[in-house]
């Protein structure tokens, strides 16, 4: 199984920090919390990512995002109660890869967290995963050698499961990965999606079927 990246999340304030920390273990990320900067810098790391509150009461996220980085350009997302224009840009002049004002949406901020990785990373290798090849870049996937036609929430719902092979993702998961702030969509809609996905497997590979089903749980391909 592929490891989960790592986030470092500095917030002083535990109910903020516990939503957004529940979020991020939520989408499959390995989160360390910390409520000051001091803790932050004897963490044990590394870290993919960094999300760290402009207001910390022993040393401005400011200055430990210099501390941070002094071990190399590790990606940083600010938190901030203020929305001051100047604020801002002196986070971005530290090169912030964005900035989060509160009170902010989590969903929104684990999007906002896998969209910095993405530009981080570059252009990521296709991933192999029991029979499938991910193309990330090219927003497509082959199964058994051959390209698949799939629509927008098809593509999204199986590369949300390739993502993490052998993992049992609910409906609530998938709806919020895929289908976002659809609010007229429903967990209905993941069954149905599913289903024309496996047509479409089946009349790759009629004898397969990988995508797997954990009645009360939710669906994953396995490993």
């Amino acid at each position: 199984m592929l490891a989960a990246m790592r986030v470092l999340l500095v917030e002083d304030e535990p109910p903020i920090a516990d939503t957004v920390a529940y979020a991020l273990r939520e989408d499959g990320f390995d989160v360390d919390h910390c409520l000051t900067a001091g803790a932050a810098l004897a963490a044990t790391g590394p870290y993919d990512l960094a999300i760290l509150d402009v207001g910390l009461p022993d040393l401005g996220g400011f200055a430990l995002c210099r501390e941070l980085r002094r071990n190399g350009d590790l990606p940083v997302i600010f938190l901030t109660a203020h929305a001051a224009e100047a604020e801002r840009v002196l986070g971005f002049e530290l090169g912030a890869d964005d900035y989060v004002t509160k009170p902010f949406s989590p969903r929104e901020l684990v999007a906002r967290v896998r969209a910095v990785l993405r530009r981080a990373q570059g252009a990521a290798p296709a991933t192999h995963v029991n029979g499938f090849e991910h193309d990330a870049e090219g927003h497509r996937i082959r199964w058994r050698g051959q390209w698949l036609d799939l629509t927008r929430y098809e593509y999204g719902l199986l590369a949300a499961l390739i993502q993490r092979p052998g993992a049992v993702l609910s409906r609530s998961q998938l709806m919020d990965r895929v289908w976002g702030d659809a609010l007229e969509s429903g967990d209905r809609t993941v069954d149905t999606h599913v289903k024309t996905l496996r047509a479409k497997l089946h009349a790759v590979d009629p004898t397969a079927d990988p995508i797997r089903t954990h009645r009360g749980l939710g669906y994953s391909i396995a490993s």
